[in-house]
């Protein structure tokens, strides 16, 4: 089976991950904190590189998460909302965090540091996931 993807949603919700981490890291919400955890000095560097990268990251996340919430509707049924949003979030609690908290534990990353990333890219999955579960693929 090859599952149905909307990649209108998909591209809408790449680019959701971009103003997730504006809002996210910008220094009245956590950019400062986390400066200061991940031991990261402000410059004035080009971050046109990082950003191209985030957004390809971000498609090819948001590509997998929408083929996996269709597999999970078609398996479930039910709301493919709902499969989105779950299937983000054990994707999530399976992948990323579980990742993340091997690689930080091992390279002594402070807890706050790790738990403000863990957060971070729960949000980003969620929104992505709200995204994609409202636009689902024609004929869901």
């Amino acid at each position: 089976m090859v599952p149905e993807i909307n990649y209108w949603a998909v591209v809408l919700a790449a680019l959701s991950t971009m103003v997730v981490g504006a809002v996210w890291y910008t220094p009245k919400v956590f950019g400062n904190a986390w400066m200061r955890l991940a031991k990261v000095e402000p410059d004035s560097s080009s971050a046109v590189g990082p950003i191209v990268i985030t957004l390809v990251v971000s498609f090819l996340s948001a590509w997998v998460l929408g083929g996996a919430a269709y597999i999970a509707w078609q398996f479930y049924g039910g709301s493919f909302l709902w499969a989105s949003v779950a299937t983000a979030a054990f994707l999530w609690v399976g992948f990323t965090a579980a990742r993340f908290v091997t690689h930080d534990a091992f390279e002594r990353r402070p807890v706050g540091l790790t738990t403000m990333n863990l957060a971070h890219e729960l949000v980003t999955f969620l929104v992505m996931a709200l995204i994609i579960g409202v636009w689902p693929p024609a004929g869901v």
